[in-house]
This record gives C-alpha cells, sequence and structure tokens, in this order.
C-alpha cells in the first residue's frame, strides 16, 4: 500500500492513506474518514481478491471519481519458483498476491448497476508500466477539476456585438466547473488606473523593458500608459481574487475607459503568463479552456484560425490582444498599431509565435442537450513565416493534414477562439472531461 501511496505523492496534492479494508465496517468507517478529509478523487488499489460487499460502503455515500487501480506486484508470476513452494497453502497465499484482476469484474458490476461512476488502470506495481502515465493523468485531471472549482473568474466590460459563438450561459458555468463569477465594471480598472503611483508605474516600465523586446515606433507615453493599465489590473485581480479574466470594452465616449481597454495588451498577457489567463473579446468560454491548459503547466494562448498554408500544409493562428509570453518562441516582440484587430482601439501590442514543439489545441464549447463539451487536438508549431502584423502568430502542422483538419475541427461545433499549450495533453484533457461529467471530441 505504501508504494502506491509514494507514486501518488507530489507536489500539491495531499494524500489520506486508509491502508487496507476488507469488511464492509471498514469501508463505511473508510468513508466517513474520506468525507472529513474533502478528499477529490479516490484510488482504490486491488491488492488481492475482494468481495465487492468490502468496497461498495466506501463509495456509495462519497459522491468523487473513483479510479481503481489493477496492479499486480510484478509483470508475471514466476512459475519455476511458485510451483517449488513447500505446499498447496503456500502457493495458494503467492497466487493471491497476483490476483487483483479476479474481482475487477465483480466491481465493475456493482459500482456500474449502483450508479457509481468509475475508471480503472490496470498494469503492474513495480517498475515504469505505461499505467503510471495513466495513474498521473488522473491526478493532473483531479487538479484541473479543483483548480476550476476555485476559480474567480472576472468578467470586465460586455460581449463583442455580432459574434454569437461566444455568447453563453454563465449560471450553467458555474453548474458545470464550479466558477464564481465576478461582474466588473471598467470605470474600476480606470479608478485604478488614476491612482497608480509614478514610481510604480515607471517599475513596471523596466519590468517590461526585461520581458519584452520594444520595437522601434513605440511611443514612451504609450508604454507608460500600459505600464499604469498593468500596475492597475494586478490590483484589479488582487482586490477581487480572481484567477482568470475575460473583457472586451469599446470605451467610445468614456476616454478613461477607453484609455484603460486599449492600453491592457502588455498587463494582461504578464498576468496570463503568471497563470491568472486572461482572454480578450470577452471570450468566457475560451478563458475556461486557457486555465484548464494553465493548471496543466502548459500555458494556454489566446488564439483563432488566421490562413492555411497549403503548400507548407500548416494552419497559422494567432490573435491580438493577450498572449501566452512563457511559453514565447523567443523574447516577445510589442509593435505600435493605428487599430487593434479592425476594433475601436490602438496602441501597443505583443507580437510572439507559441514554442517550437508539441502543442494541444483546446476548446471549450457549447453542446446543446449536454452543457458543454471540450474539443481538443494535438499538433507541432513549427519554424517558418508568419505574419508581422503585431500579433501573436504560429504556425501548426497536425497529422491529418490542414484541410482535414479544419474541417473536422469546425465540424466538432466550438467558438471561433481556442487556447493553445505546449505538449501533447489530449489524454489528460479526456480524463477532465470524464471527471466533470462531459464529452471530450479528439480531433487528431
Amino acid at each position: 500500500m505504501s508504494q502506491v501511496a509514494i507514486r501518488l505523492s507530489r507536489p500539491g496534492v495531499e494524500i489520506t492513506d486508509l491502508g487496507i479494508i476488507d469488511t464492509p465496517n471498514r469501508a463505511l468507517e473508510a468513508s466517513h474518514e474520506l468525507r472529513r478529509a474533502d478528499v477529490d478523487i479516490v484510488f482504490l488499489y486491488i491488492t488481492t481478491y475482494a468481495l465487492s460487499a468490502t468496497v461498495l460502503p466506501l463509495m456509495r455515500r462519497l459522491k468523487v471519481p473513483l479510479i481503481v487501480l489493477n496492479l499486480q506486484p510484478t509483470s508475471r508470476i514466476d512459475y519455476a519458483n511458485f510451483n517449488r513452494l513447500p505446499d498447496r497453502q503456500s502457493m495458494t497465499g503467492e497466487w493471491l498476491a497476483y490476483c487483483s484482476a479476479c474481482p475487477l469484474p465483480e466491481f465493475v458490476n456493482v459500482f456500474r448497476r449502483s450508479g457509481i461512476e468509475m475508471h480503472e488502470v490496470t498494469g503492474v506495481l513495480e517498475g515504469e508500466d505505461a499505467c503510471w502515465k495513466d495513474v498521473d493523468d488522473w491526478i493532473s485531471a483531479a487538479q484541473v477539476v479543483a483548480d476550476l472549482e476555485q476559480n474567480r473568474l472576472g468578467l470586465l466590460g460586455h460581449y463583442y456585438s455580432g459574434m454569437l459563438d461566444i455568447y453563453t450561459d454563465l449560471t450553467l458555468l458555474s453548474a458545470v466547473f464550479g466558477v464564481h463569477i465576478e461582474i466588473l465594471e471598467v470605470e474600476e480598472l480606470a479608478r485604478l488606473r488614476a491612482e497608480a503611483e509614478a514610481e510604480v508605474i515607471e517599475s513596471r516600465v523596466e519590468l517590461f523593458e526585461q520581458a519584452f523586446e520594444m520595437q522601434d515606433g513605440c511611443d514612451p507615453t504609450d508604454i507608460a500608459e500600459a505600464a499604469r493599465t498593468s500596475v492597475a489590473l494586478d490590483r484589479l485581480v488582487e482586490q477581487h481574487g480572481l484567477k482568470s479574466v475575460a473583457y472586451y470594452h469599446k470605451g467610445t465616449g468614456n476616454i478613461e475607459n477607453e484609455q484603460a481597454i486599449s492600453s491592457i495588451i502588455l498587463g494582461t498577457s504578464l498576468l496570463t503568463a503568471k497563470g491568472i489567463p486572461v482572454a480578450g473579446e470577452y471570450e468566457v468560454k475560451n478563458v475556461l479552456a486557457m486555465k484548464i491548459l494553465s493548471s496543466l503547466g502548459a500555458g494556454g494562448s489566446f488564439s483563432e484560425f488566421y490562413a492555411t498554408d497549403f503548400e507548407d500544409d500548416v494552419v497559422l493562428m494567432g490573435h491580438d490582444g493577450p498572449g501566452h509570453v512563457a511559453i514565447a518562441e523567443g523574447k516577445p516582440k510589442v509593435r505600435s498599431l493605428a487599430v487593434y484587430h479592425g476594433k475601436v482601439g490602438r496602441g501597443l501590442s505583443i507580437e510572439m509565435s507559441v514554442r517550437h514543439g508539441p502543442v494541444t489545441l483546446l476548446s471549450l464549447a457549447e453542446d446543446p442537450g449536454r452543457g458543454f463539451k471540450l474539443v481538443v487536438a494535438e499538433g507541432e508549431s513549427v519554424p517558418g513565416p508568419t505574419l508581422e502584423i503585431g500579433n501573436t502568430n504560429s504556425r501548426y502542422r497536425f497529422s491529418i493534414g490542414a484541410r482535414r483538419f479544419l474541417s473536422e475541427w469546425s465540424a466538432a461545433g466550438p467558438a471561433h477562439h481556442c487556447a493553445i499549450g505546449v505538449g501533447h495533453l489530449a489524454s489528460t484533457i479526456e480524463k477532465v472531461g470524464a471527471l466533470l461529467g462531459i464529452p471530450v471530441i479528439h480531433v487528431c
């Protein structure tokens, strides 16, 4: 038992080890202990043959995800040594040490008849069996779900007119993911900008110069205004305890509001890099996709389709607004734009590509009749020419090719934005969906 507890342990994870449970009464006691511990997920390690009557009381009232570990001590019984044991009693004891598979169908049958959702992992206790990758994925998925339940999402401003695909049901978001939603006024950000001290603004300008490569044409006044807004954003996040933000505001007719929003990109990019993802265009669903990737340590950069390079068989993707500068290929550039992405506003913007190598695209999509679903694809961020337009912009290659990817991704029904993180994470995201009880569409 201690071997499994050690393998499950890692930073940020608290283990409640209840030892061997071999009677219905002990199972009932254990269920109370786990409820008091407020566990997020249960790993039930089958060490030998066991009766379903000894595990059903454990899970019936617990109401948390269950992962059954069917793990043999080694990859096979040493038949020669086994058959040299002195008596049948000794043989039975040794055989039972390898008997974890025997009760597995019984457990599955009883849990399903009892309406208890469960998943199983089969493999070998010792060594680097592939089963431990599954176990790691389940732990990561449970951490993501816990992060979502503790997420305070700030909504700053209003939806962008016309993009019907990004509108969503905020109550349903809270019900499915446990997220708390805090509706914020742009005027509060404007007030915090006005209160920012000169020395703090100057320090933030110095931070910008360390984090970004300022391009020719960046007006020092614009840099100072972006620093002022960055300081105000940090204070807004701190005052409301925010762990993610989605924003959009025209600010037309109110110069303070317009200045706040038009100077927001550098500050939101720094927040995103610190694990507080920020999505533009009030993309509420997509900021949760960004949060999932951020919780997995993969980044999560705001993106949409730009163009297709059919000759190189790659898809160009990016966006204006926040970029996840912690997963950039090289030092992110800052450019001065006369207009933001065709919308109201002008000023400084981030230009970067996502780090070359494996990537995962993730979208949280509406699913009529079932609430939400996750759409995921794995690909590669590859080098090559991009559009130097002061936006995030990367080239992505997919195993099924650009044409088929675009068709199958769109057919899955996501909104036109997505989050992009580094690494291949589809197997973990599938488990996140399982724990949340929502479908996952794996495009490639």
